[in-house]
Protein backbone atom coordinates (compact mmCIF):
# COMPACT_ATOMS: atom_id res chain seq x y z
CA UNK A 1 0.00 0.00 0.00
CA UNK A 2 1.45 3.62 -0.95
CA UNK A 3 1.81 6.01 1.35
CA UNK A 4 -0.65 8.23 -0.34
CA UNK A 5 -3.24 5.06 -0.28
CA UNK A 6 -2.39 4.73 3.52
CA UNK A 7 -3.06 8.24 4.03
CA UNK A 8 -6.18 8.14 2.28
CA UNK A 9 -7.83 4.86 4.34
CA UNK A 10 -6.61 7.05 7.92
CA UNK A 11 -8.65 9.80 6.55
CA UNK A 12 -11.57 7.35 5.96
CA UNK A 13 -10.99 5.66 9.44
CA UNK A 14 -11.52 8.99 11.20
CA UNK A 15 -14.30 9.98 9.71
CA UNK A 16 -15.72 6.28 10.51
CA UNK A 17 -14.58 7.15 14.04
CA UNK A 18 -16.73 10.40 14.56
CA UNK A 19 -19.37 8.93 13.20
CA UNK A 20 -19.24 6.36 15.54
CA UNK A 21 -19.47 8.90 18.47
CA UNK A 22 -21.73 10.68 16.73
CA UNK A 23 -24.09 6.68 16.87
CA UNK A 24 -23.27 6.31 20.31
CA UNK A 25 -24.43 9.41 22.14
CA UNK A 26 -28.41 8.08 21.30
CA UNK A 27 -29.76 4.24 22.35
CA UNK A 28 -31.79 3.75 19.03
CA UNK A 29 -28.53 4.77 16.95
CA UNK A 30 -25.98 2.99 19.35
CA UNK A 31 -25.40 -0.26 17.34
CA UNK A 32 -24.62 1.76 14.12
CA UNK A 33 -22.21 3.61 15.74
CA UNK A 34 -20.50 0.31 17.14
CA UNK A 35 -19.96 -0.81 13.42
CA UNK A 36 -18.63 2.49 12.05
CA UNK A 37 -16.22 2.11 14.92
CA UNK A 38 -15.74 -1.62 14.11
CA UNK A 39 -14.75 -1.25 10.59
CA UNK A 40 -13.16 1.94 10.87
CA UNK A 41 -10.35 0.17 13.24
CA UNK A 42 -10.30 -2.55 10.62
CA UNK A 43 -9.32 0.11 8.13
CA UNK A 44 -6.90 1.79 9.93
CA UNK A 45 -5.27 -1.50 11.26
CA UNK A 46 -4.70 -2.90 7.79
CA UNK A 47 -3.58 0.68 6.32
CA UNK A 48 -1.36 0.63 9.34
CA UNK A 49 -0.07 -3.16 8.39
CA UNK A 50 0.16 -2.81 4.60
CA UNK A 51 1.54 0.48 4.69
CA UNK A 52 4.65 1.60 3.22
CA UNK A 53 6.14 1.82 7.47
CA UNK A 54 5.79 -1.74 8.31
CA UNK A 55 8.79 -4.20 6.54
CA UNK A 56 7.56 -7.67 4.88
CA UNK A 57 9.62 -8.77 8.14
CA UNK A 58 7.87 -7.15 10.62
CA UNK A 59 3.96 -8.71 9.29
CA UNK A 60 4.50 -12.33 10.76
CA UNK A 61 5.05 -10.65 14.04
CA UNK A 62 1.93 -8.00 14.02
CA UNK A 63 -0.30 -11.16 12.37
CA UNK A 64 0.27 -13.14 15.69
CA UNK A 65 0.24 -10.26 18.12
CA UNK A 66 -3.00 -9.39 16.46
CA UNK A 67 -4.20 -13.25 17.24
CA UNK A 68 -3.53 -13.00 20.79
CA UNK A 69 -5.02 -10.06 21.60
CA UNK A 70 -8.43 -11.19 19.54
CA UNK A 71 -8.61 -13.88 21.21
CA UNK A 72 -7.88 -12.32 24.64
CA UNK A 73 -10.97 -9.88 23.58
CA UNK A 74 -13.15 -12.62 22.13
CA UNK A 75 -12.48 -14.54 25.69
CA UNK A 76 -13.86 -11.66 27.28
CA UNK A 77 -16.72 -10.79 25.45
CA UNK A 78 -17.63 -13.97 26.10
CA UNK A 79 -16.98 -14.48 29.55
CA UNK A 80 -17.43 -11.13 30.81
CA UNK A 81 -20.78 -10.69 32.61
CA UNK A 82 -22.43 -7.24 32.62
CA UNK A 83 -21.96 -6.32 35.88
CA UNK A 84 -18.35 -6.91 35.27
CA UNK A 85 -18.18 -4.08 32.77
CA UNK A 86 -16.74 -1.25 34.78
CA UNK A 87 -13.76 -3.15 36.11
CA UNK A 88 -13.57 -4.51 32.45
CA UNK A 89 -13.48 -1.32 30.84
CA UNK A 90 -10.76 0.36 33.85
CA UNK A 91 -8.59 -3.01 32.79
CA UNK A 92 -8.73 -1.84 28.86
CA UNK A 93 -7.58 2.16 30.10
CA UNK A 94 -4.77 0.37 31.93
CA UNK A 95 -3.43 -1.20 28.28
CA UNK A 96 -3.52 1.67 26.57
CA UNK A 97 -1.62 3.23 29.32
CA UNK A 98 0.89 0.57 29.22
CA UNK A 99 0.80 0.89 25.10
CA UNK A 100 2.03 4.39 25.56
CA UNK A 101 4.42 3.50 27.88
CA UNK A 102 6.18 0.95 26.09
CA UNK A 103 5.94 2.94 23.03
CA UNK A 104 7.65 6.03 24.31
CA UNK A 105 10.81 3.46 25.80
CA UNK A 106 10.98 1.65 22.14
CA UNK A 107 11.37 5.20 20.40
CA UNK A 108 13.26 6.73 22.77
CA UNK A 109 16.40 3.92 22.26
CA UNK A 110 15.54 3.67 18.70
CA UNK A 111 18.53 4.75 16.79
CA UNK A 112 17.37 4.74 13.28
CA UNK A 113 15.62 7.61 13.22
CA UNK A 114 17.92 10.73 12.24
CA UNK A 115 16.82 13.88 13.19
CA UNK A 116 17.87 17.33 11.12
CA UNK A 117 18.01 19.30 13.67
CA UNK A 118 18.45 19.56 17.41
CA UNK A 119 15.29 21.27 17.58
CA UNK A 120 12.97 18.41 15.92
CA UNK A 121 15.36 15.90 17.92
CA UNK A 122 14.19 17.89 21.12
CA UNK A 123 10.61 18.28 20.88
CA UNK A 124 10.80 14.68 19.81
CA UNK A 125 12.35 14.26 23.40
CA UNK A 126 9.50 16.03 25.04
CA UNK A 127 6.65 13.57 23.18
CA UNK A 128 8.58 10.99 24.65
CA UNK A 129 8.74 12.27 28.25
CA UNK A 130 4.90 13.70 28.11
CA UNK A 131 3.86 10.45 26.31
CA UNK A 132 5.44 8.14 28.98
CA UNK A 133 4.09 10.32 31.87
CA UNK A 134 0.42 10.42 30.59
CA UNK A 135 0.82 6.58 30.13
CA UNK A 136 2.02 5.44 33.79
CA UNK A 137 -0.67 7.66 35.25
CA UNK A 138 -3.13 5.99 33.66
CA UNK A 139 -2.09 2.79 33.84
CA UNK A 140 -1.53 2.71 37.37
CA UNK A 141 -4.60 4.39 38.27
CA UNK A 142 -7.03 1.99 36.26
CA UNK A 143 -5.50 -0.97 37.92
CA UNK A 144 -6.27 0.90 41.55
CA UNK A 145 -9.75 1.49 39.27
CA UNK A 146 -10.53 -1.77 38.01
CA UNK A 147 -9.26 -2.99 41.77
CA UNK A 148 -11.91 -0.65 43.76
CA UNK A 149 -14.80 -1.85 40.88
CA UNK A 150 -14.50 -5.25 41.42
CA UNK A 151 -14.17 -4.87 45.23
CA UNK A 152 -10.46 -6.17 45.41
CA UNK A 153 -9.28 -2.80 46.79
CA UNK A 154 -12.03 -0.99 49.26
CA UNK A 155 -13.91 2.11 48.14
CA UNK A 156 -13.44 4.38 51.38
CA UNK A 157 -10.95 6.93 49.94
CA UNK A 158 -6.93 7.14 51.41
CA UNK A 159 -6.46 10.78 52.11
CA UNK A 160 -2.67 10.92 53.48
CA UNK A 161 -1.38 13.66 55.46
CA UNK A 162 0.08 16.39 53.15
CA UNK A 163 -1.21 14.45 49.80
CA UNK A 164 -1.85 18.04 48.14
CA UNK A 165 2.31 18.80 49.29
CA UNK A 166 2.93 15.25 47.98
CA UNK A 167 1.78 15.42 44.54
CA UNK A 168 3.54 19.31 43.92
CA UNK A 169 6.72 17.84 44.97
CA UNK A 170 6.00 15.05 42.76
CA UNK A 171 4.93 17.49 39.60
CA UNK A 172 8.12 19.58 40.53
CA UNK A 173 10.68 16.51 40.47
CA UNK A 174 8.77 15.59 37.51
CA UNK A 175 9.52 19.02 35.57
CA UNK A 176 13.48 19.40 36.83
CA UNK A 177 14.00 15.51 35.31
CA UNK A 178 12.34 16.68 32.55
CA UNK A 179 14.73 19.53 32.21
CA UNK A 180 17.60 17.03 32.87
CA UNK A 181 16.17 14.49 30.60
CA UNK A 182 16.31 17.59 27.66
CA UNK A 183 19.91 17.83 28.05
CA UNK A 184 21.60 14.54 28.04
CA UNK A 185 24.06 13.74 25.92
CA UNK A 186 23.44 10.07 25.09
CA UNK A 187 20.27 7.16 25.54
CA UNK A 188 21.76 5.57 28.86
CA UNK A 189 22.12 8.99 30.74
CA UNK A 190 18.80 9.33 29.47
CA UNK A 191 17.63 6.69 30.69
CA UNK A 192 17.64 7.44 34.18
CA UNK A 193 15.44 10.79 34.74
CA UNK A 194 13.24 8.70 32.66
CA UNK A 195 12.71 6.13 34.85
CA UNK A 196 12.55 8.39 38.02
CA UNK A 197 9.63 10.14 35.91
CA UNK A 198 7.92 6.57 34.80
CA UNK A 199 7.90 6.00 38.89
CA UNK A 200 6.81 8.87 40.05
CA UNK A 201 4.04 8.85 37.59
CA UNK A 202 2.45 5.13 38.33
CA UNK A 203 2.64 6.27 42.17
CA UNK A 204 0.94 9.33 41.02
CA UNK A 205 -1.92 7.67 39.17
CA UNK A 206 -1.91 5.36 42.45
CA UNK A 207 -2.21 8.14 45.18
CA UNK A 208 -4.99 10.07 42.71
CA UNK A 209 -7.06 6.84 42.42
CA UNK A 210 -6.77 5.26 45.90
CA UNK A 211 -8.13 8.92 47.51
CA UNK A 212 -11.17 8.59 44.99
CA UNK A 213 -14.19 7.32 46.88
CA UNK A 214 -16.31 5.14 45.94
CA UNK A 215 -19.06 7.46 45.21
CA UNK A 216 -16.84 9.17 42.83
CA UNK A 217 -16.23 6.37 40.59
CA UNK A 218 -18.65 6.81 37.28
CA UNK A 219 -16.20 10.09 37.38
CA UNK A 220 -13.49 8.03 37.73
CA UNK A 221 -14.23 5.64 34.98
CA UNK A 222 -14.81 8.73 32.41
CA UNK A 223 -11.81 10.31 33.47
CA UNK A 224 -9.50 7.77 33.08
CA UNK A 225 -11.09 7.05 29.58
CA UNK A 226 -9.97 10.39 28.84
CA UNK A 227 -6.45 9.81 29.73
CA UNK A 228 -6.29 7.23 28.09
CA UNK A 229 -7.19 9.25 25.01
CA UNK A 230 -4.55 11.60 25.81
CA UNK A 231 -2.08 8.48 26.11
CA UNK A 232 -2.98 7.48 22.48
CA UNK A 233 -2.62 11.05 21.24
CA UNK A 234 0.78 10.93 22.70
CA UNK A 235 1.62 7.64 20.78
CA UNK A 236 0.38 8.86 17.71
CA UNK A 237 3.00 11.97 18.63
CA UNK A 238 5.66 9.53 18.99
CA UNK A 239 5.19 7.31 16.25
CA UNK A 240 4.45 10.46 13.73
CA UNK A 241 0.89 8.66 13.10
CA UNK A 242 -1.68 11.06 12.25
CA UNK A 243 -4.63 9.02 12.83
CA UNK A 244 -3.52 7.95 16.11
CA UNK A 245 -3.12 11.73 17.31
CA UNK A 246 -6.82 12.55 16.13
CA UNK A 247 -8.30 9.36 17.56
CA UNK A 248 -6.82 10.10 20.97
CA UNK A 249 -7.57 13.93 20.53
CA UNK A 250 -11.73 12.33 20.34
CA UNK A 251 -11.47 10.16 23.05
CA UNK A 252 -9.31 12.22 25.15
CA UNK A 253 -11.91 15.37 24.10
CA UNK A 254 -15.33 13.27 24.45
CA UNK A 255 -13.95 11.44 27.99
CA UNK A 256 -13.31 14.82 29.42
CA UNK A 257 -16.81 16.33 28.40
CA UNK A 258 -18.48 13.36 29.65
CA UNK A 259 -16.68 13.51 33.34
CA UNK A 260 -18.22 17.21 33.32
CA UNK A 261 -21.46 15.59 32.85
CA UNK A 262 -20.76 13.14 35.72
CA UNK A 263 -19.52 15.92 37.80
CA UNK A 264 -22.42 17.98 37.15
CA UNK A 265 -25.05 15.17 37.96
CA UNK A 266 -22.79 14.81 41.33
CA UNK A 267 -23.20 18.55 42.06
CA UNK A 268 -19.12 17.76 42.25
CA UNK A 269 -16.28 19.63 40.77
CA UNK A 270 -13.55 17.85 39.18
CA UNK A 271 -10.81 19.01 41.17
CA UNK A 272 -12.72 17.95 44.21
CA UNK A 273 -12.60 15.00 42.76
CA UNK A 274 -8.94 14.51 42.47
CA UNK A 275 -8.21 15.73 44.92
CA UNK A 276 -10.03 12.98 47.20
CA UNK A 277 -13.56 11.71 46.98
CA UNK A 278 -16.50 11.09 49.69
CA UNK A 279 -17.84 7.75 50.27
CA UNK A 280 -16.91 3.88 49.87
CA UNK A 281 -17.16 2.53 53.38
CA UNK A 282 -19.61 2.23 56.64
CA UNK A 283 -20.98 4.57 57.93
CA UNK A 284 -18.87 6.58 60.85
CA UNK A 285 -19.32 5.21 63.73
CA UNK A 286 -21.17 6.41 66.63
CA UNK A 287 -19.65 8.53 68.81
CA UNK A 288 -18.51 6.57 72.58
CA UNK A 289 -22.09 6.65 74.86
CA UNK A 290 -24.31 7.48 72.57
CA UNK A 291 -25.57 5.35 69.62
CA UNK A 292 -26.79 6.42 66.71
CA UNK A 293 -31.02 6.52 66.90
CA UNK A 294 -32.74 5.34 63.64
CA UNK A 295 -34.30 7.70 61.83
CA UNK A 296 -37.66 5.90 61.86
CA UNK A 297 -39.47 2.38 61.50
CA UNK A 298 -39.11 0.85 58.14
CA UNK A 299 -42.74 -0.94 56.80
CA UNK A 300 -41.68 -4.15 55.40
CA UNK A 301 -43.45 -5.64 52.34
CA UNK A 302 -43.80 -8.73 50.62
CA UNK A 303 -43.47 -9.62 46.83
CA UNK A 304 -47.54 -10.62 46.50
CA UNK A 305 -48.55 -7.55 48.42
CA UNK A 306 -46.08 -5.73 45.95
CA UNK A 307 -47.70 -7.35 42.81
CA UNK A 308 -51.15 -5.86 44.37
CA UNK A 309 -49.63 -2.63 44.44
CA UNK A 310 -48.58 -3.04 41.11
CA UNK A 311 -51.27 -4.55 39.20
CA UNK A 312 -53.97 -2.02 40.59
CA UNK A 313 -51.56 1.33 39.35
CA UNK A 314 -52.07 3.41 36.81
CA UNK A 315 -48.76 5.20 36.09
CA UNK A 316 -45.04 2.69 37.08
CA UNK A 317 -41.62 4.11 37.39
CA UNK A 318 -39.19 2.01 37.48
CA UNK A 319 -35.60 3.19 38.86
CA UNK A 320 -32.37 0.59 38.65
CA UNK A 321 -29.48 0.20 40.10
CA UNK A 322 -26.38 -1.52 41.03
CA UNK A 323 -28.48 -4.22 42.80
CA UNK A 324 -30.16 -4.67 40.11
CA UNK A 325 -26.75 -5.20 37.85
CA UNK A 326 -25.44 -7.67 40.99
CA UNK A 327 -28.45 -9.80 40.36
CA UNK A 328 -29.14 -10.10 36.88
CA UNK A 329 -32.39 -9.17 37.14
CA UNK A 330 -33.42 -7.05 34.33
CA UNK A 331 -34.56 -9.79 32.43
CA UNK A 332 -37.45 -10.44 35.02
CA UNK A 333 -37.40 -6.30 35.15
CA UNK A 334 -38.73 -6.40 31.49
CA UNK A 335 -41.07 -9.36 31.83
CA UNK A 336 -42.93 -7.41 34.36
CA UNK A 337 -42.97 -4.55 32.30
CA UNK A 338 -44.45 -6.13 29.29
CA UNK A 339 -46.93 -8.08 31.45
CA UNK A 340 -48.16 -4.19 33.11
CA UNK A 341 -47.77 -2.83 29.96
CA UNK A 342 -49.98 -5.41 28.26
CA UNK A 343 -52.42 -4.31 30.75
CA UNK A 344 -52.48 -0.53 30.54
CA UNK A 345 -50.36 0.42 32.98
CA UNK A 346 -47.92 3.86 31.89
CA UNK A 347 -44.50 1.89 32.97
CA UNK A 348 -41.33 3.89 32.39
CA UNK A 349 -37.83 3.77 34.15
CA UNK A 350 -35.98 6.46 35.37
CA UNK A 351 -32.00 6.69 34.68
CA UNK A 352 -29.75 8.57 36.69
CA UNK A 353 -26.35 9.62 35.37
CA UNK A 354 -24.09 7.91 37.57
CA UNK A 355 -26.33 5.17 38.42
CA UNK A 356 -24.49 1.93 38.71
CA UNK A 357 -20.56 1.65 38.75
CA UNK A 358 -20.03 3.57 35.08
CA UNK A 359 -21.31 6.08 33.07
CA UNK A 360 -24.43 4.52 30.71
CA UNK A 361 -24.33 1.23 33.02
CA UNK A 362 -28.11 0.98 33.50
CA UNK A 363 -28.83 2.01 29.74
CA UNK A 364 -26.27 -1.11 28.74
CA UNK A 365 -28.35 -3.38 30.89
CA UNK A 366 -31.70 -2.03 30.12
CA UNK A 367 -30.99 -2.72 26.15
CA UNK A 368 -29.57 -5.81 26.68
CA UNK A 369 -32.95 -6.96 28.07
CA UNK A 370 -34.65 -5.65 24.75
CA UNK A 371 -36.39 -2.42 26.82
CA UNK A 372 -37.94 0.12 24.78
CA UNK A 373 -35.45 2.89 24.17
CA UNK A 374 -38.53 5.28 24.29
CA UNK A 375 -39.79 4.00 27.88
CA UNK A 376 -36.53 4.91 29.31
CA UNK A 377 -36.05 8.27 30.51
CA UNK A 378 -33.15 10.56 31.86
CA UNK A 379 -33.50 12.30 35.36
CA UNK A 380 -33.96 15.16 34.17
CA UNK A 381 -37.25 14.38 31.46
CA UNK A 382 -38.83 11.98 34.49
CA UNK A 383 -37.76 13.74 37.66
CA UNK A 384 -41.38 16.20 37.47
CA UNK A 385 -43.33 13.09 37.29
CA UNK A 386 -43.03 11.44 40.30
CA UNK A 387 -45.93 13.37 42.11
CA UNK A 388 -48.28 12.02 39.08
CA UNK A 389 -46.70 8.39 39.99
CA UNK A 390 -49.10 5.39 41.57
CA UNK A 391 -45.73 3.37 42.23
CA UNK A 392 -41.92 3.91 42.11
CA UNK A 393 -40.08 0.79 42.39
CA UNK A 394 -36.46 1.03 43.34
CA UNK A 395 -34.38 -1.93 42.45
CA UNK A 396 -30.87 -1.87 44.23
CA UNK A 397 -30.33 1.86 44.26
CA UNK A 398 -29.57 4.30 46.99
CA UNK A 399 -27.79 7.13 46.86
CA UNK A 400 -29.22 8.12 43.53
CA UNK A 401 -32.63 8.43 45.20
CA UNK A 402 -31.87 9.36 48.67
CA UNK A 403 -33.78 12.49 49.74
CA UNK A 404 -31.26 14.39 51.83
CA UNK A 405 -29.01 14.91 48.90
CA UNK A 406 -32.01 18.23 49.02
CA UNK A 407 -33.12 17.87 53.07
CA UNK A 408 -29.53 17.63 54.44
CA UNK A 409 -26.75 20.49 54.06
CA UNK A 410 -24.28 18.88 56.13
CA UNK A 411 -24.92 15.39 54.01
CA UNK A 412 -21.65 14.40 51.92
CA UNK A 413 -24.19 14.22 48.79
CA UNK A 414 -25.86 17.40 49.65
CA UNK A 415 -26.47 19.50 46.66
CA UNK A 416 -26.13 16.06 44.17
CA UNK A 417 -29.30 15.78 41.73
CA UNK A 418 -31.39 13.03 42.76
CA UNK A 419 -34.25 11.04 41.38
CA UNK A 420 -37.25 12.27 43.84
CA UNK A 421 -38.74 8.76 44.30
CA UNK A 422 -40.55 9.60 47.54
CA UNK A 423 -42.99 12.10 45.72
CA UNK A 424 -45.05 9.54 44.71
CA UNK A 425 -48.01 7.99 45.90
CA UNK A 426 -46.00 4.86 47.04
CA UNK A 427 -42.35 4.03 46.65
CA UNK A 428 -41.32 0.39 46.80
CA UNK A 429 -37.27 0.07 47.46
CA UNK A 430 -35.51 -3.72 46.75
CA UNK A 431 -32.79 -4.06 48.71
CA UNK A 432 -30.66 -7.04 50.46
CA UNK A 433 -30.58 -5.05 54.00
CA UNK A 434 -30.33 -1.64 55.36
CA UNK A 435 -27.08 -1.08 54.55
CA UNK A 436 -25.76 2.64 53.11
CA UNK A 437 -24.77 2.40 49.21
CA UNK A 438 -21.43 2.97 47.90
CA UNK A 439 -20.83 6.57 49.17
CA UNK A 440 -21.35 5.44 52.99
CA UNK A 441 -24.77 7.69 53.66
CA UNK A 442 -27.63 6.58 55.54
CA UNK A 443 -30.80 6.71 53.14
CA UNK A 444 -33.87 8.49 55.12
CA UNK A 445 -36.17 7.59 51.95
CA UNK A 446 -36.45 3.77 53.72
CA UNK A 447 -38.13 5.55 56.98
CA UNK A 448 -40.58 7.98 54.93
CA UNK A 449 -44.34 6.86 55.61
CA UNK A 450 -45.39 6.45 51.87
CA UNK A 451 -42.19 3.97 51.44
CA UNK A 452 -42.26 -0.26 51.62
CA UNK A 453 -38.95 -1.98 51.85
CA UNK A 454 -39.22 -5.28 50.06
CA UNK A 455 -35.87 -7.11 51.19
CA UNK A 456 -34.67 -9.95 49.31
CA UNK A 457 -32.30 -10.65 46.46
CA UNK A 458 -33.85 -8.84 43.69
CA UNK A 459 -33.74 -11.11 40.80
CA UNK A 460 -35.68 -13.91 43.76
CA UNK A 461 -38.02 -11.14 44.80
CA UNK A 462 -38.56 -10.12 41.42
CA UNK A 463 -39.58 -13.39 40.23
CA UNK A 464 -41.95 -13.56 42.99
CA UNK A 465 -43.73 -10.66 41.94
CA UNK A 466 -44.06 -11.66 38.35
CA UNK A 467 -45.27 -15.00 39.47
CA UNK A 468 -47.61 -13.44 42.07
CA UNK A 469 -48.69 -10.95 38.74
CA UNK A 470 -48.98 -13.56 36.21
CA UNK A 471 -51.66 -15.75 38.89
Amino acid sequence: MTSSLATVSYIGATILFILSLGGLANPETARRGNLFGIIGMAIAVLATVLGPRVTPAGIPWIIGALAVGGSIGLFAAKKVQMTQMPELVALMHSLVGLAACLVGFASYIDTSTVFPTEAEKAIHEVEIYIGILIGAVTFSGSIIAFGKLSGKIGGKPLLLPGRHMLNLVGLLVVIWFGREFLHVHDIQAGMTPLLVMTVIALLFGIHMVMAIGGADMPVVVSMLNSYSGWAAAATGFMLSNDLLIVVGALVGSSGAILSYIMCRAMNRNFISVIAGGFGGGAPAPAAAGGAAEPQGEVSPIAAAETAELLREAKSVIIVPGYGMAVAQAQHTVYEITKLLRAQGVNVRFGIHPVAGRMPGHMNVLLAEAKVPYDIVMEMDEINDDFPKTDVTMVIGANDIVNPAAQDDPTSPIAGMPVLEVWKAKTSIVMKRSMASGYAGVDNPLFYKDNNRMLFGDAKKMLDEVLAALRG
